[in-house]
């Protein structure tokens, strides 16, 4: 599938068919994370893999329960790792880690949909509940939950806004 149609046919989908994915597509997708380009190619970002039924549950829970995450077979928690972009200041603790995850995350979603696997963007969820399920530490802002699977069903269509409502030439 070329990259433009691989976009334009890329939607979330919040419900999962039991199927576990491959070992080998989920290491795909995370490798297509790790080629995400970042501030000063600095990755200041962490991802946590989950495939434990157990665990995908405490994370639903923490996510206000989007039972989305307890059906994906696997799931992909993205945090920030200020440290890392240290070297900016606080800008890059702030914002760049937080743009480096976010990148990272947009490039499983792409690498998903490119091998039949279908996610959706979590980003409603208790930040401490989600760090405790995983044991993240506290400087660590977790960005997105991905839960990732076979989709159950076609995805609720939604209107987009027109380009001439997105796009500002030149200005406000």
């Amino acid at each position: 599938m070329g990259f433009f149609e691989l976009i334009k046919e890329r939607h979330s989908i919040r419900s999962f068919k039991e199927t576990e994915i491959s070992d080998s597509d989920l290491q795909k997708i995370l490798q297509a994370c790790n080629s995400a380009p970042s501030a000063g190619n600095l990755q200041a970002y962490e991802i946590v893999a989950v495939t434990q039924k157990e665990i995908r549950q405490k994370l639903a829970d923490a996510a206000l329960g989007q039972n989305s995450i307890t059906e994906a077979p696997a799931v992909l928690v993205f945090f920030t790792n200020p440290e890392r972009s240290g070297k900016y200041g606080a800008r890059g603790a702030e914002l760049y880690s937080v743009q480096d995850a976010t990148i990272a995350a947009c490039y499983a979603q792409l690498a998903a949909a490119e091998l039949g696997l279908a996610t959706v963007w979590v980003g409603a969820f208790d930040d401490d509940g989600v760090r405790a399920v995983v044991n993240a530490p506290a400087n660590m802002q977790p960005v997105a939950i991905l839960p990732i699977g076979y989709a159950n069903g076609p995805p609720r269509l939604k209107e987009r806004r027109g380009l001439d409502d997105l796009v500002k030439e030149e200005n406000f």
